[in-house]
């Protein structure tokens, strides 16, 4: 796993090879979405989040860093932001994500 922003280093009840697909995601000031997708590929590591009708359908990529803890028995990971954070950040993109360094600069601003 990566440090800072694009790892889960830091994160509270992570545990590496957790597959967060499907977990209720929390922000700070209630409840968001669910994970779509989740990778902890060295230094892109991430977690996708569906925001479903909340934010029409949208999907953001939130870093791993941003995960400030998961709960298994739950099924739940938080982040450190708030809805408004998450609503304002950029939309994911299945076809930048991955190969962009300009993708990820944009996501670590």
């Amino acid at each position: 796993m990566s440090s800072g922003l694009w790892g889960y280093e830091g994160t509270e009840g992570y545990a590496a090879a957790t597959d967060l697909t499907g977990y209720r995601v929390e922000a700070t000031d209630g409840h968001i979405g669910k994970v779509d997708k989740h990778t902890e590929d060295v230094d892109t590591a991430h977690i996708v989040v569906d925001t479903g009708p909340w934010i029409f359908g949208r999907e953001v990529l939130r870093l791993a860093g941003t995960t400030s803890r998961v709960d298994t028995a739950e099924k739940t990971a938080w982040v450190n932001r708030t809805k408004d954070e998450i609503k304002n950040s950029p939309e994911f993109d299945r076809d930048q994500h991955t190969d962009h360094r300009d993708y990820h600069d944009r996501l670590d601003g």
